[in-house]
């Protein structure tokens, strides 16, 4: 309880802070920590499942304001992306799957909300403030981090997950971690 009254206090500090920093910021922090959570549907997603991809994992929950307002925007990404090597895993924070549905009933998402009920995954990639990012590049490893709450429809965002995709026609062995 103590860990999401901490991610409540984070999510209402950064309730309005849209528009202090659209970018992403490139990743300095070391390894991609394993991700491994069974969705609301009942199936089992591992991150380790989407190589090749460009992986948008997004930490939120139902509560948090930033978190809520984001998720249209990262649903019109994932579809302005659909044909592309790119996939969103969205990792609700310390929920039960009650409330995760009861949201979900209210937002159209075409995504899996995978449920880390117990915030150990949360903690395990240091997602401390809610609604916080990650974009893991196509050999796994993360990227870039983005805290708080994003425009996910920007052309800059756009553009930066784009160029991490696979190129086309070159072998897998060619292709650095874009």
């Amino acid at each position: 309880m103590q860990t999401l009254a901490r991610l409540l206090i984070a999510c209402t500090m950064l309730a309005p802070s849209i528009s202090w920093a659209q970018a992403l910021t490139p990743w300095t922090g070391g390894a991609t920590p394993a991700l491994e959570l069974a969705a609301l549907d009942g199936s089992l997603h591992r991150l380790t499942e989407y190589r090749g991809r460009v992986v948008l994992v997004n930490f939120w929950a139902s509560w948090c304001g930033p978190c809520r307002a984001e998720m249209p925007g990262i649903e019109r990404l994932r579809r302005s992306l659909a044909q592309e090597a790119f996939t969103v895993l969205a990792v609700n924070v310390g929920e039960d799957s009650d409330a995760v549905r009861a949201f979900a009933n209210r937002v159209a998402m075409g995504f899996p909300l995978l449920l880390d009920r117990d915030t150990r995954t949360a903690r395990s990639w240091g997602a401390r403030v809610l609604p916080m990012t990650f974009v893991i590049g196509p050999q796994g490893r993360i990227r870039y981090r983005a805290v708080g709450e994003r425009d996910w429809t920007d052309a800059q965002i756009r553009a930066a997950l784009r160029a991490l995709m696979p190129a086309a026609g070159l072998p897998q062995s060619a292709r650095a971690d874009r």
